[in-house]
């Protein structure tokens, strides 16, 4: 019985993460849980079993006497998150560099030729597509890094920070970034093992997706 609760909280938990990271769920939004029991024909503890897995990711925010919701944006939670991000995510991509076998470097081409197929916009809105790929990339060019500990780390982080990357686009306004350039320039590095420039275009990488929305955050403070 407690294997297939489990089963059960971790179909939830998926289904509750993608639609999160696709803003089916915008962030804020109240997460009830009568409301989702039915919604998914799941027991009430099942599915406060899959929103507890989704705080322990950051996606998700418990409050006393007011149950659950999607993580809320602000600058201040964009600031440290990328500051966090842009010290350890560079870290574990110069490992990966240092450390990844054959295999590693292969597996990160293979994803980058995936990325480098599918289109950010179609008919002038965001791909979802693009962003399940391009996440795919991401993790690849981590997963040689040979530190499970780092990794699950790095990951957490970058789950967070995935609610902020879907609204980058038509938040920030950032249309005149080339972005497949950066991801060829990063692929770049990990196959010439070049870990100090893999590294430092990581960082820049990560801080100019929470430009667009710093930007966007800041006049709204002002205004």
């Amino acid at each position: 019985m407690a294997g297939e609760k489990e089963t059960r909280a971790g179909l939830v938990h998926a289904r509750l993460r993608e639609e999160i990271f696709h803003g089916v769920l915008v962030p804020g939004q109240r997460l009830r849980l009568v409301e989702l029991a039915q919604r998914f024909s799941m027991s009430q503890s099942v599915v406060r079993e899959a929103l507890t897995r989704l705080v322990g990711q950051g996606l998700v925010v418990a409050t006393p006497q007011q149950g659950f919701s999607v993580m809320a944006l602000s600058l201040r939670h964009l600031n440290e998150l990328t500051e966090a991000r842009v010290r350890i995510e560079p870290v574990v991509f110069r490992l990966a560099m240092e450390r990844g076998s054959i295999g590693w470097e292969a597996q990160a081409v293979a994803a980058h030729h995936h990325l480098a197929a599918i289109p950010v916009m179609v008919d002038g809105r965001f791909n979802e597509t693009w962003f399940e790929v391009h996440e795919r990339f991401h993790r690849a060019l981590l997963d040689g890094c040979g530190n499970d500990q780092l990794l699950n780390v790095t990951m957490t982080l970058r789950d967070a920070a995935a609610v902020y990357r879907h609204w980058s686009v038509p938040v920030g306004h950032d249309f005149d970034r080339d972005v497949a350039r950066e991801h060829a320039e990063l692929l770049q590095a990990a196959v010439a093992r070049n870990a100090d420039l893999g590294a430092e275009l990581l960082a820049r990488h990560l801080d100019r997706t929470a430009d667009g929305l710093r930007a966007v955050a800041e006049a709204d403070a002002t205004g």
